[in-house]
C-alpha cells in the first residue's frame, strides 16, 4: 500500500516529501486493530524531539491524526468490535503513515467517534483538542472568574483552547495578527446559547495601534491575567527583527501580565529567565509550565486520563462545543503539497486529507 514519508536527506539538501509503497499490513495481534483510514489530518513533524529520543529514521512516516473503521481486532482487545469508527493518535514511533488505506494501532491509541461527528472533522480536531486539553485542565485550571489570554487565537489550536476556555466559563481575551483574523474570531460565537462573541477582547498587534500590556491590564481592572497561553515568545530584543518577531510578546512582557498565582503556559522549549524574571515570577507566586502535547505518548503512567481526554474531546465536539479551525477538504494527491506548508507553517488552517 502506499503512504506519505519525509525522507531525511543526509547530503545537507532539503528533505522532501515522498510516497513509497509499503508491505501489505501484518497480521493483527493481541491489543492491535486494524483500521480502514477514512481522514487523516496534517502536523508538522518534529525532527528535533525525534533525534532527542533516537527515532531518526530515514523514512518518517507522515500523518498522525486519523479517522476510520475497525476492520478486524486482536484477540485480547476489549474497546472496540469491528465496524466501530475510531479517531485517534498515532504514537510516536509509528512505523505507518496515517495517510495509509488500512493501517494496524495499537487500541490504547484510539477512542470512539460519534456517529453524528465526520470523518474529517474527527481528525482535524483529535491533536489540537488534547493540546488544548493539556493547558487548560492539567497544567492550568480555566473556570468562571479566571481571565484567559490566548496568543494568536485564530490558529486551529487558539481556537479550540478559546472554545474550551469559555465553555468552563472564563473570560477569554485574545491576541491576532491580521484583520482576516480578526473578523474570523469576531464570527466565532457560540452553538449552544446566546450569539456573541466567545472572545471578550480581541487585541489586533497586525498595526501596532495597540500595546498587549496596557489592553490586558485595562481589561482586568489592573489585576493581571490568570492564565497566558502563548505562541512562541522572544527572549531578547533583536535590533533587524523580521515582522513575525515583532508580533511575538517579550518574555517580560508576559511576566508582567501575569495575576498573582497566575499560570504562564509556554510553548517556548527553549525559554530563558534571568534572575530578575524569576524574581518576579516568585513574587506574584506565579508558574511556568510547558506545554509539549507528545508526553502523553511518552509516557503509559498516564494512560487513563489520556483515553478520557480523547472521548472528551469527541463529546464536545458531538455536543456543538468544539468548531474547528479547518480547510477545505485535501484529496491525497495534494498531500504532498499540503504537508510542505505544514512542515513551513505556512497554513493557517488544519489541513486534513480525506481517503
Amino acid at each position: 500500500m502506499k503512504g506519505l514519508y519525509w525522507q531525511q536527506n543526509t547530503s545537507g539538501e532539503e528533505t522532501s516529501f515522498v510516497f513509497l509503497e509499503k508491505d501489505n499490513v501484518p497480521v493483527v495481534r493481541d491489543n492491535y486493530v486494524k483500521v480502514q483510514v477514512k481522514a487523516c489530518a496534517l502536523s508538522r513533524i518534529d525532527t528535533k524531539l525525534l533525534s532527542e529520543l533516537k527515532m531518526e529514521k530515514e523514512f518518517l512516516p507522515v500523518g498522525r491524526e486519523i479517522a476510520g473503521v475497525v476492520l478486524q481486532i486482536g484477540n485480547k482487545v476489549s474497546s472496540f468490535q469491528q465496524h466501530d469508527e475510531v479517531v485517534g493518535i498515532l504514537p510516536l514511533d509509528s512505523e505507518e503513515s496515517g495517510l495509509c488505506e488500512v493501517i494496524l494501532v495499537h487500541e490504547h491509541y484510539l477512542a470512539h467517534k460519534p456517529e453524528k461527528v465526520s470523518w474529517f472533522e474527527s481528525a482535524g480536531t483529535i491533536r489540537d483538542g488534547v493540546r488544548a486539553y493539556t493547558a487548560l485542565h492539567y497544567l492550568s485550571y480555566a473556570s468562571p472568574g479566571k481571565t484567559v489570554l490566548i496568543m494568536d487565537g485564530a490558529s486551529p489550536f487558539g481556537t479550540i483552547a478559546i472554545q474550551l476556555a469559555q465553555h468552563r466559563g472564563a473570560k477569554v481575551i485574545s491576541t491576532v495578527y491580521s484583520l482576516e483574523d480578526k473578523q474570523y474570531l469576531e464570527r466565532l460565537t457560540s452553538s449552544l446559547g446566546v450569539k456573541q462573541s466567545l472572545v471578550a477582547r480581541i487585541i489586533d498587534e497586525s498595526n501596532g495601534k495597540y500595546d498587549l500590556t496596557e489592553s490586558c491590564l485595562e481589561e482586568t481592572g489592573g489585576l493581571g491575567v490568570d492564565i497566558i497561553l502563548d505562541a512562541g515568545v522572544k527572549l531578547y530584543n533583536e535590533e533587524n527583527e523580521t515582522t513575525s518577531q515583532l508580533l511575538v510578546p517579550h518574555k517580560c512582557d508576559i511576566i508582567m501580565l501575569l495575576s498573582v498565582g497566575g499560570h504562564w503556559v509556554t510553548m517556548e522549549e527553549n525559554l530563558q529567565l534571568d534572575p530578575p524574571d524569576s524574581r518576579c515570577l516568585f513574587l506574584k507566586g506565579a508558574t511556568v509550565c510547558f506545554l509539549n502535547d507528545e508526553v502523553w505518548n511518552l509516557s503509559n503512567m498516564q494512560q487513563g486520563k489520556y483515553l478520557c481526554i480523547l472521548e472528551d474531546v469527541m463529546e464536545k465536539l458531538s455536543s456543538g462545543v468544539f468548531r474547528p479551525h479547518l480547510d477545505e477538504p485535501i484529496p491525497l494527491y495534494e498531500a504532498k503539497v499540503s504537508m510542505e506548508m505544514v512542515q513551513k507553517n505556512e497554513a493557517r488552517k488544519r489541513q486534513v486529507v480525506q481517503l
